[in-house]
């Protein structure tokens, strides 16, 4: 029997673990704080937001220490399950790439793979005609990642390749496929809204285009064309 040979790249168990334990602690503790000086902040002509202070503070006790505590976990249980649905696996093989996040899985075959770079804290899979086949936000281990991409042949890259090839967005930008324009103006829309599920589906349509899109921190767009 053929058994795929593979290496996965994942965040360590200790890392996981402490993201579990480690936010519902500090929920916990946020909150139990909060409480503690609900009374003091309800005393203060000048602070905001004393209605809800005054609330806090007249919850009689043992509850009102159980309450927070309780309320913290709880919210620190949800911001930890949100990290782990947004957690990324890698596995790379000799024939493609398969990559994991919130439950879904997506391959990437070996022969429409060029290369492989960080850009900062997003892993980027490049295409033959010099489209982004992936570009991925993830915590993972940048040499683990190198390694595994080169054990199995990859061309591993120090950084983008066309990185001068990019010109930042304005609307009416000359030299663009017809209707990549219209959809770089929803796309901006989108990340300014912080919708991010959006930005992601325009960024695959003008990638279909032959436009190549990324973000700098403002929420900037850059474009390139693909080189066929």
């Amino acid at each position: 029997m053929d058994v795929r040979r593979a290496t996965v790249v994942a965040e360590p168990g200790w890392q996981v673990g402490l993201v579990w334990a480690g936010f519902p602690l500090a929920g916990a503790g946020v909150l139990f704080g909060l409480k503690s000086i609900a009374g003091w902040v309800a005393g203060l002509s000048w602070a905001p937001m004393q209605g809800p202070f005054r609330l806090v503070a007249s919850i009689p006790e043992p509850w009102g220490t159980v309450g927070s505590l309780g309320a913290g976990l709880v919210l620190g249980l949800v911001v930890a399950a949100i990290a782990a649905h947004e957690r990324l696996t890698v596995e790379v093989f000799n024939e493609g790439v398969e990559l994991e996040r919130g439950g879904k899985t997506w391959n990437v075959d070996r022969t429409l793979v060029s290369g492989v770079f960080l850009d900062g804290k997003k892993l980027v899979l490049l295409g033959v005609d010099t489209g982004e086949l992936a570009r991925e936000s993830h915590d993972l281990d940048a040499g683990a990642l190198a390694d595994a991409f080169q054990t199995h042949g990859y061309q591993w890259l120090d950084g983008d390749p066309y990185a001068a090839d990019y010109r930042r967005w304005v609307s009416g930008t000359p030299d663009l496929p017809p209707g990549a324009d219209a959809l770089l103006k929803v796309r901006a829309d989108a990340l300014r809204k912080d919708d991010g599920e959006d930005a992601a589906q325009l960024r695959e349509e003008l990638a279909r285009l032959g436009v190549v899109v990324r973000e700098d921190r403002k929420k900037r767009q850059f474009w390139r064309l693909t080189r066929p």
